[in-house]
């Protein structure tokens, strides 16, 4: 079984169905053989844009959230004290402190990243390509 974790990106895609999110990418994350985490990162990062007007979505981002948890299609991710110490630890080459998170959790959970961030490439983690 293949273990995804969504970035911010990936996820708000899916959920406006956004035709962004390559078909290749989608395939994987409706597959019911995909394990498809989403970090807290990334929905803290979409509820503080959401809140700030950085982002445009037709629902409230709890609204829109809660139905993908509620149908059981993805499974949510806590940030772990070991999480937050990887992140922390990570070289410099990207500064968001979401996506290092995301970075961090991939790596200790062994999770590949759906993503569209060109910078995760610097990293040592295993990535699908979001855009694909």
């Amino acid at each position: 079984m293949k273990a995804l974790l969504l970035d911010s990106n990936a996820l708000l895609w899916w959920l406006q169905d956004n035709r962004r999110l390559g078909a290749k990418a989608r395939l994987l994350i409706e597959n019911p053989a995909t394990a498809v985490f989403v970090s807290a990162a990334s929905i803290w990062e979409l509820a503080i844009k959401y809140a700030l007007g950085r982002i445009d979505m037709d629902q409230a981002p709890e609204k829109l959230i809660a139905g993908v948890f509620e149908a059981g299609s993805f499974r949510e991710l806590a940030i772990t004290i070991e999480h937050a110490l990887a992140a922390g630890g990570l070289p410099g080459h990207h500064a968001d402190p979401f996506d290092r998170m995301i970075i961090a959790q991939s790596r200790i959970e062994r999770l590949a990243i759906v993503t569209a961030d060109a910078a995760f490439e610097k990293y040592d983690a295993e990535l699908v390509d979001a855009t694909r």
